[in-house]
């Protein structure tokens, strides 16, 4: 009991940030090792070609689910104290409004897919892949809640909880059912998952006796997360897309398999720290994000760095021999997209400091160049090689936001410092 409570004390006395990216860390550690079986089956049960198709939809579903991420979380985790329950009791409906009316725009995509493009298999997964939509609002209130009172262990254990179930439903079904389906499906089975933990995180009900916040109070936020998360989004999925329609279905299977492989464990880790980082600056005082921001921003470097250079060297001896040898072809795009995840970290950084500042469209026009820096330089190579589009696209990304963080590191100069 001792040791416990010694251990316990330890972790306390850690720095806020550091529990978090701690809670984050270990959560990602389970989560990764089931992954990890469940993508060796995969692998050895799928061709290229299938998984190019569950890319296909995958990709475009994470598109559109973008819309939903309008900055009304955010706007609950900035909320003051007396302003908190007129705010939740507005992102409530609001979170309904938002995810009905992008559940709507899925199916339009999906219809369009259907007749214009002749993707009737792809189209059924985006129909069904819809009905994620309607277990999301119910859950999204008590996620930003906990975010707000930094409780990032209870966040970070619902998503380890839905990952892990969805690796291990794709095993299941991809033993049963080897198909693009069997990766597909599992992203809706698992939603009733999150929302049940989902609410779980946090007890909070809207009161009836407070009147809802008005909509003003989210346009601060609104616009600039959701041209923030969609310049993300385009950057992240919209590659995927670009792969497909430049070089084939196959080559995308094996770009996204790359993609996941050598970016899957970092980019999870980029994500943690903006969500992690974002609550901790907002509650710091104005005279502190500076330095706040310079040692999260090197602490989660020092982090970073090992695992990136471990993945990138490594990669053609363990992608033969875990994942098989008829994958032994994608061992170069392992490597070279291993790598984006420093411009990529260095980007989820800085758009947390701006948030934090509430200058949400600063991170709005970085993304912008980074995304389509990365879109064009992945463009570009693809007029040579899968590998070229691999640089192409980690060259793009690293011109634009390495040099920004440099930049805002060179600024913090002082204690005071939060200079945009």
């Amino acid at each position: 009991m001792f040791n416990t409570l010694s251990k316990w004390m330890t972790l306390q006395r850690l720095p806020t940030f550091a529990r978090g990216m701690l809670a984050y860390g270990s959560a990602e550690a389970a989560t990764r090792i089931v992954r990890l079986g469940s993508i060796l089956i995969v692998a050895r049960q799928i061709s290229p070609t299938l998984l190019g198709f569950a890319a296909l939809a995958l990709s475009l579903f994470e598109l559109v689910r973008v819309l939903t991420s309008v900055g009304i979380g955010q706007r609950i985790i900035a909320a003051k104290d007396y302003e908190l329950s007129a705010i939740c009791n507005a992102a409530r409906r609001l979170f309904w409004a938002v995810c009905l009316s992008v559940m709507a725009i899925q199916l339009l995509v999906a219809a369009i897919a259907f007749s214009a493009f002749h993707k009737g298999e792809v189209a059924a997964m985006l129909a069904v892949l819809s009905g994620v939509y309607v277990f999301m609002p119910a859950g999204l209130v008590q996620i930003f809640l906990a975010m707000r009172d930094q409780r990032m262990a209870a966040t970070a254990r619902v998503a380890a909880i839905q990952n892990i179930a969805d690796a291990a439903l794709t095993v299941v079904l991809v033993l049963m059912w080897p198909s693009a389906w069997a990766i597909v499906l599992p992203k809706l089975f698992t939603a009733p998952i999150w929302l049940i933990e989902a609410r779980k995180t946090y007890q909070w009900k809207p009161s009836k006796s407070i009147a809802p916040a008005p909509l003003a109070e989210f346009r601060v936020f609104g616009p600039a997360i959701l041209g923030s998360e969609l310049l993300a989004a385009a950057r992240i999925h919209g590659d995927k897309l670009l792969v497909g329609a430049l070089l084939g279905t196959e080559a995308l299977g094996l770009y996204y398999f790359a993609f996941n492989a050598g970016l899957g464990i970092t980019q999870s880790f980029v994500a943690a720290c903006n969500l992690v980082l974002f609550p901790h600056l907002a509650k710091s005082r104005s005279d502190q994000i500076g330095n706040e921001f310079r040692y999260s921003f090197i602490l989660g470097f020092i982090v970073l760095c090992p695992i990136v250079i471990a993945q990138a060297a490594l990669a053609p001896y363990y992608i033969p021999v875990i994942f098989g040898d008829n994958w032994s072809q994608s061992v170069p795009y392992v490597a070279l997209l291993a790598c984006a995840a420093l411009p990529l970290y260095a980007g989820a950084i800085l758009g947390a400091r701006y948030r934090a500042l509430n200058t949400p469209f600063a991170e709005t026009r970085l993304m912008a160049a980074a995304t389509l820096a990365a879109l064009i330089g992945l463009a570009t190579g693809a007029q040579f090689s899968l590998a070229a589009a691999c640089v192409g696209f980690g060259v793009g990304l690293s011109i634009i936001l390495l040099p920004a963080a440099a930049f805002q590191l060179l600024i913090i100069t002082k204690p005071n410092a939060a200079t945009v």
